[in-house]
């Protein structure tokens, strides 16, 4: 439908991270990044997009959320855990001395189900979009999976059998960049000869909300 689309993933996590002992399970995992491609259609055959998907499930929206302030602050997981106020006011769309108090205002992440989750996600999803186009993880020249944690992309290329040649992994680098991560990990290959003409790339990703997706496309 467009000639040229720019898409931009930034993140910046650090001003709103807990750097006390209570928060380093999250913080220790989070960077900040940005990176941009520019989308273009090409009329050569067999190149370019050739399939995505993309999945939402929201059962499990606040095991990965920033909880305070929000729009319930935590209720849906328990209001004791989260200081949902008592009071008829929205819980946690302002900030009280509770919240201040008791440390509230940073992210929370269920590391455990998270892992547990996104390790099923991300084989399931990358396997759909090879299915769609009949070809199998052994066509794959190169992976390039959300930077969430280096031993979720080891659990996927494991259960995927691809060779570490064939597998981006930065985050020992730059920490999870959430939205940023993938433009910048396919920067980096491109820039490393990593990607060449006629290769078939994977991108997968497993985030908050929870969300997945995959992209196979032909460089």
């Amino acid at each position: 439908m467009y000639k040229n689309i720019l898409l931009v993933g930034a993140e910046m996590h650090s001003m709103g991270l807990d750097f006390s002992d209570e928060g380093r399970a999250v913080t220790v995992i989070f960077g900040d990044g940005a990176g941009a491609v520019v989308l273009q259609p090409t009329d050569k055959e067999g190149q370019g997009i050739l399939t995505s998907h993309l999945h939402a499930d929201g059962t499990h929206a606040e095991e990965l959320a920033m909880i305070n302030p929000g729009s319930h602050g935590g209720y849906h997981l328990g209001v004791e855990k989260f200081g949902y106020p008592d009071s008829d006011l929205p819980g946690g769309l302002f900030v009280t001395q509770k919240m201040l108090d008791d440390n509230l205002l940073a992210p929370y992440m269920n590391g455990q189900l998270v892992f547990k989750t996104a390790v099923t996600k991300f084989p399931e999803v990358i396997h759909e979009a090879l299915k769609a186009t009949g070809l199998t993880p052994q066509d794959i020249d190169l992976l390039v999976p959300h930077q969430a944690n280096l031993r979720i992309s080891q659990f996927v290329q494991k259960v995927l059998r691809l060779p570490d040649e064939k597998v981006v992994n930065n985050i020992q680098k730059y920490g999870n960049t959430t939205a940023a991560s993938i433009p910048i990990a396919l920067n980096e290959a491109y820039e490393n000869g990593r990607v060449k003409e006629g290769d078939l790339i994977c991108l997968a990703a497993f985030g908050s909300g929870f969300t997945w997706g995959s992209v196979l496309l032909r460089w």
